[in-house]
């Protein structure tokens, strides 16, 4: 089975966040059923979606590290209509 077709789940911090006037959806995930590190990406609601090519081994550390990049670079970040991909 690929990964396209396995169940995901979300975890309770995910959720839309904004900020300037820019809504983005965090998405923090990982496979159901499964003990697997969190997963992260950051759907900005025009268009464009930021993936982080870590993992992280809870989901309070997944929300850490999106709002380190807030603090950082703003939401610039993830505004744009091209994917992007973090470590």
């Amino acid at each position: 089975m690929g990964d396209e077709d396995r169940e995901f789940e979300h975890s309770p911090l995910s959720g839309p966040f904004m900020l300037d006037g820019h809504m983005v959806d965090v998405e923090i995930y990982r496979f159901a059923g499964t003990q697997d590190r969190w997963r992260l990406e950051v759907v900005h609601l025009l268009g464009g979606c930021t993936r982080w090519q870590d993992t992280f081994a809870t989901e309070e550390e997944a929300r850490a590290a999106f709002i380190a990049m807030v603090e950082a670079a703003g939401m610039a970040a993830f505004i744009g209509d091209r994917q992007q991909v973090r470590n």
